[in-house]
């Protein structure tokens, strides 16, 4: 299987003084998702939790909502001449009965580490091809205090990052701030995807009760694949998009964003943030 990082040589320029070194670098290798022997995406990914990532990617299409709709996933014989098994192509076999929506079967799609599905879905398709609505039965309740210690928790636990300086990452946390999962890659949409497909293949889904945290900007993607898990919460370190402020309007998802120490920005389903409790702090 595909190494997470790997070695390059560097020139390296400090103060006026050249010097030559090996330096340790992210992977990034592309990643063919089949379903049900029928090629779908390839998306630019760091290796490792390949068939998390194929879940997950499924769970925002559409096609797969919990682990009784999953047959198996397998890794299939890469494009080499010998045949051999490059752990670059995934197939993904989805339970007898399981019928396909329409927008998995009607495309192709290639998906790039920095932005996802670029352009592929509406606001009107991510409403009504979602499975589980954003519900408060009971409802979310959120300290700015909680959200506050999420961007050093989530910082902590980069492994990969702390090697390199080239991941992205993203983690769902409970209400109380307690990590549940995170997962590393070169794409932000991809770490999330790892999220979701850990947790429909634990049964996991709708993540009804987390918030999910991630280390960049809150772009449209990101939001919708929040939407499609049940996630209430998205918090990023960075700036949303006018789309993803849209969308977490229409779906109810609570969206904040420039989440740096004690400051952020509310920008949909701020019933779900004790502000008053913060104001009154």
């Amino acid at each position: 299987m595909g190494r997470v990082t790997q070695r390059r040589k560097v020139i390296r320029v400090r103060d006026g003084h050249v010097s030559s070194r090996p330096d340790t670098l992210v992977a990034e290798e592309p990643l063919e998702i089949r379903l049900n022997g029928k090629p779908l995406a390839i998306t630019m990914r760091t290796p490792g939790d390949d068939f998390a990532l194929a879940a997950g990617f499924l769970v925002s299409e559409g096609v797969l909502g919990a682990a009784a709709e999953l047959q198996n996933i397998v890794y299939c014989a890469g494009a080499t001449q010998d045949g051999s098994n490059t752990y670059n192509v995934v197939d993904v076999r989805t339970a007898p009965g399981v019928v396909l929506p329409d927008i998995t079967l009607e495309r192709n799609v290639y998906t790039t580490s920095s932005c996802g599905l670029c352009g592929k879905a509406s606001l009107d398709a991510v409403r009504t091809t979602a499975r589980f609505p954003i519900s408060d039965t009971p409802p979310v309740r959120l300290e700015p205090e909680v959200l506050a210690s999420l961007p050093d928790r989530l910082r902590d636990r980069q492994r990969v990052f702390d090697r390199t300086g080239g991941l992205h990452a993203a983690a769902l946390f409970d209400e109380e701030g307690n990590l549940l999962d995170v997962r590393e890659d070169v794409g932000r949409h991809n770490a999330v995807d790892k999220l979701v497909g850990r947790a429909l293949r634990e049964g996991g889904l709708p993540l009804s009760r987390s918030v999910l945290m991630v280390s960049g900007r809150a772009s449209f993607e990101l939001a919708q694949k929040a939407v499609m898990a049940g996630i209430p919460v998205l918090a990023a370190v960075s700036a949303p998009s006018s789309l993803a402020v849209d969308l977490a309007a229409e779906t109810g998802l609570t969206l904040i964003g420039f989440l740096r120490g004690s400051s952020m920005n509310v920008y949909a389903g701020e019933h779900r943030v004790a502000l008053r409790a913060a104001a009154a702090h």
